[in-house]
């Protein structure tokens, strides 16, 4: 199993890049929140040279597939072919209303728009004709005045973020891995996840070994203290996105659908707190691993094991130094 880490902003990006290369982790991910998600990685591709770099996630609806094509080729140039370009498709009020642009059908979208993307990159390294005409784009000029030209390190990966069945389908139709959402379960991503992404290698005519499922988990661990601190770090989280009417699906699983109503309501009125409390021991221990230290790989590998590819953190691991150190040498051990 794979184990990653992540770089946020730009302050600092490049050495704290070059720090998690060398404690041994195998990719980085930058998320797009109060920055572009590209840049802290053209940053950490100059102070690394082994650890793979990916966005996670850049908001494909915000941008065009020409765009995204061209900002990811060039990441890719500059990594020395280490970029993952990892995309979601975000949600409709941000769509619409913070980047002003078009919502419409996403699941159908995103598969278009990776295929529009593929055949640019296509255009760019094979020298083919550009004659993509979809339903949501269409991309037939390229000149080569504006074309960078043949990559030598190809086109890069492209993992696609995904909760629900449809999107969860193009990733494994159309994509090269997927980012499993933090709010997931083991029965959610065993009775869910894996067949709709089954469906989508089946209709892509692909194989499960040439896709990855990359998951940034909620694990509590470390001294008393440490642990507390994760906890309530995961229980805010875990109201928040259980929130949202898109990740509905997951809390019905377990049988808690009516807990996703109460939890919207108290967002709208600002109840932060009061939605953390909502969130029960039981809640807590099925959306994350609660153990001390030594027992964390394997709660791990009980969980993941033989499911997902490789891992990251989504809060920060206690137990200090040597205890992150033990867990990701033990869990790249069992790769």
């Amino acid at each position: 199993m794979k184990v990653d880490g992540g770089i946020g902003g730009l302050d600092g990006a490049a050495a704290m890049a070059k720090a998690q290369e060398d404690e041994g982790l195998d990719g980085l991910w930058s998320a797009e929140t109060g920055h572009d998600p590209f840049v802290p990685l053209l940053l950490a591709s100059q102070s690394t040279e082994r650890i793979e770099l990916g966005t996670g996630i850049a908001v494909a609806f915000a941008r065009s597939p020409m765009t995204t094509a061209m900002t990811a080729n060039d990441v890719q140039l500059a990594s020395k072919g280490r970029h993952i370009l990892g995309l979601g498709s975000q949600i409709k009020p941000h769509i619409e209303k913070r980047f002003s642009m078009p919502w419409s059908r996403p699941a159908p979208r995103m598969r278009e728009f990776v295929l529009a993307m593929r055949a640019i990159w296509d255009s760019w390294n094979n020298g083919s004709k550009l004659e993509f005409r979809g339903e949501f784009y269409t991309h037939t000029l390229m000149t080569p005045f504006f074309s960078p030209g043949a990559n030598p390190y190809g086109p890069p990966k492209v993992f696609l973020a995904a909760v629900g069945e449809h999107m969860t389908q193009v990733a494994g139709e159309v994509c090269d891995g997927m980012l499993v959402h933090p709010f997931t379960t083991e029965r959610y991503l065993k009775d869910v996840t894996m067949p709709a992404i089954e469906r989508g290698l089946a209709a892509g005519e692909r194989k499960r070994e040439d896709f990855q499922l990359a998951y940034t988990g909620f694990v509590v661990t470390g001294n008393d203290q440490e642990k507390e601190a994760a906890a309530g770090m995961v229980r805010s989280q875990v109201s928040f996105y259980g929130s949202t009417p898109a990740y509905r699906g997951v809390l019905e699983q377990h049988g808690w659908g009516d807990l996703q109503t109460e939890l919207n309501a108290l967002s709208k009125q600002g109840r932060w707190a009061d939605m953390s409390n909502l969130i029960t021991d039981e809640i807590l221990e099925t959306f994350a691993v609660v153990a001390d230290v030594d027992d964390v790989p394997a709660r791990l590998f009980e969980r993941f094991g033989g499911v997902i590819d490789r891992i990251g953190f989504y809060v920060p691991l206690g137990g200090g130094p040597d205890a992150k150190k033990q867990i990701v040498q033990t869990l790249q051990a069992a790769a």
